[in-house]
């Protein structure tokens, strides 16, 4: 793969049409990359967040990612490209990914696309001022809610908060369009 380390590939996403909630993470991590599993880094708390705010009844391992589909959830990413930190993508990858996640939200509509990070939102769409919680822009009929991301790296927030954050998209979510 073009430009990618040894060892490292882009990620599948695990998607369908219709789903209640798709989550997009900025980019992969290297572990991820190397496993094939969305949020496979040991520390990472999106599978913890996601068990606890109701979204899964139980916390799903990294290798059970395909079992979101069944709950109405799937995963991609912002940029395809692997690296160590999300900080290492240009503001110009940010934005090409930004376009094509419209792409696939529009082929695949989701009824709420959720972003973990806000400031991968804010560069990839242009929008400075976003914060957390819905958004006023839809893609098509989407919805889109931004999250905190999950990584160890946002040490601001802790997994209660993390979940409690994610907790509000399950709820309103859950009511439908």
């Amino acid at each position: 793969m073009g430009g990618y380390r040894a060892g490292v590939q882009a990620l599948g996403d695990v998607i369908k049409p219709g789903l209640r909630v798709l989550f997009c993470g900025i980019n992969p991590g290297l572990v991820s990359a190397q496993t094939g599993h969305h949020f496979a880094r040991p520390g990472n708390r999106f599978w913890p967040a996601l068990h606890q705010s109701g979204f899964t009844p139980r916390q799903l391992r990294p290798d059970e990612q395909g079992e979101l589909l069944g709950l109405g959830l799937g995963i991609t990413n912002v940029v395809d490209k692997p690296s160590a930190r999300a900080d290492e993508l240009t503001k110009a990858e940010l934005v090409v990914g930004g376009e094509n996640l419209v792409r696939k939200v529009l082929a695949y509509q989701p009824r709420w696309l959720a972003v973990v990070g806000v400031t991968a939102y804010r560069d990839a769409f242009g929008e400075r001022k976003a914060g957390m919680g819905e958004q006023g822009k839809r893609i098509g009929e989407t919805r889109v809610w931004i999250l905190p991301n999950p990584s160890g790296l946002n040490a601001h927030y802790t997994l209660p908060k993390l979940a409690a954050a994610y907790a509000e998209l399950e709820k309103v979510s859950a009511g439908g369009r």
